[in-house]
């Protein structure tokens, strides 16, 4: 599975409850942030890095997001249809491993955005990336200087770039960024419904393979009207 890594999913197929009437009539993948859509920010940076490939999984308005996709003639977009039924992290990219020929690829959540001055943080998870040792590398924030996120945080990270699980902890220093680098092998014997991504991150856990990057810069979860409110402010200033 060596190579350039050159492929990427996109997960848009949230119902976006959070975002109350900013989705009345569109995915969250359509939200406006600092004048363009979400899925916009998510596709100009994979490409900024090299990818040539996008798959785009759509549920909620997906109609909606669909004629947006076709706008963009400047990269490969495919839609991962799960009009029928949404299948949660985890089941959206399995159903999607068809397009990726069983070579690793990149997932980037809808919702993320990150500031960045001098370096280029996913060319650098992209470059990181060993799939000798890794089953899956996130890219990971500090959970004090993130904006959007008020949780206890996901992970504690070793020297080598091991993750761990906060457990009972209160409080770990890294969250889970939105973006990672992953290998189809780990969704093997995993359910054909709905399930989470966490079930192959503990999995990948439980056999040290799976590593972190810290992110370098300002990371935002634009998940809520106060967040855009808040992310848009910081990219103003920036």
């Amino acid at each position: 599975m060596s190579g350039v890594i050159d492929q990427a999913m996109i997960l848009a197929a949230g119902l976006g409850t959070r975002m109350n009437e900013l989705t009345a009539d569109r995915p969250k993948a359509m939200v406006e942030v600092a004048g363009r859509p979400l899925i916009d920010h998510a596709i100009d940076r994979l490409k900024s890095a090299g990818i040539k490939r996008i798959v785009v999984n759509v549920h909620y308005c997906a109609d909606v997001l669909e004629r947006h996709l076709a706008t963009r003639s400047d990269v490969d977009i495919y839609l991962s249809d799960e009009r029928h039924a949404l299948l949660d992290t985890g089941g959206g990219i399995k159903h999607a491993l068809h397009f990726f020929e069983g070579r690793p690829f990149v997932t980037h959540n809808c919702d993320t955005i990150w500031a960045e001055r001098e370096t280029e943080n996913l060319s650098a998870l992209l470059a990181q990336f060993d799939p000798e040792k890794m089953d899956a590398l996130m890219l990971l924030a500090l959970r004090d200087t993130s904006l959007g996120f008020d949780g206890k945080g996901d992970f504690f990270m070793s020297d080598t770039g091991a993750l761990q699980r906060r457990g009972n902890a209160d409080a770990a220093p890294f969250v889970w960024a939105g973006v990672q680098v992953i290998v189809p092998d780990l969704f093997e014997q995993t359910p054909d419904t709905a399930f989470s991504t966490n079930i192959v991150w503990d999995r990948a856990i439980r056999a040290s393979r799976l590593y972190g990057l810290a992110l370098r810069g300002t990371w935002m979860h634009v998940g809520s009207p106060d967040a855009v409110t808040d992310a848009e402010a910081y990219l103003s200033e920036f």
